[in-house]
């Protein structure tokens, strides 16, 4: 699979290192990318991170704009310019920035959450909060898209 998913959480070592779960490291090998991409996540207190393939979405998404406008002035330092590139270890451990913990709110343990091209890194009781957060907010939108169905179904029983 190239594609990060499920969630982990894992502890911060004595020196402030953490291992990166093994199938995430995997998606990171196949991607080609060496080490690791983070950089503070614009609309949560958590830290986003991946490979090639997050680097190619932020692409896309500021090449989107045409050089020099205010939006793409404003994405660029945004992204890249709170970016680091971690080094993972042999033992496929990273040492996350003050930077990043802080934005994350991160102490003494870390949330690995997989969202396909890239994985978001939480305190684990930020992200505890948010799933359920987020939970709620899917099963609205499930019951209103059932809805739809249903109108849509009895209006072409109608027809």
């Amino acid at each position: 699979m190239d594609r990060f998913v499920s969630n982990f959480t894992l502890r911060l070592d004595a020196t402030g290192r953490v291992s990166i779960p093994a199938s995430y490291r995997a998606v990171l090998a196949r991607d080609g990318f060496e080490g690791l991409y983070c950089y503070p996540a614009m609309d949560q207190l958590a830290v986003d991170a991946g490979g090639n393939a997050l680097l190619g979405a932020i692409e896309a998404l500021t090449t989107a704009y045409p050089p020099y406008s205010d939006e793409r002035d404003a994405f660029e330092p945004a992204h890249y310019g709170t970016s680091e590139t971690l080094k993972i270890d042999g033992e496929g451990r990273v040492i996350l920035s003050d930077a990043l913990k802080d934005h994350a709110g991160i102490t003494e343990a870390i949330a690995f959450v997989g969202l396909g091209h890239k994985f978001q890194i939480w305190e684990p009781g930020r992200f505890r909060a948010q799933l359920a957060e987020a939970t709620g907010t899917v099963r609205a939108l499930k019951k209103q898209l059932g809805s739809r169905v249903a109108a849509r179904d009895a209006q072409k029983a109608r027809e």
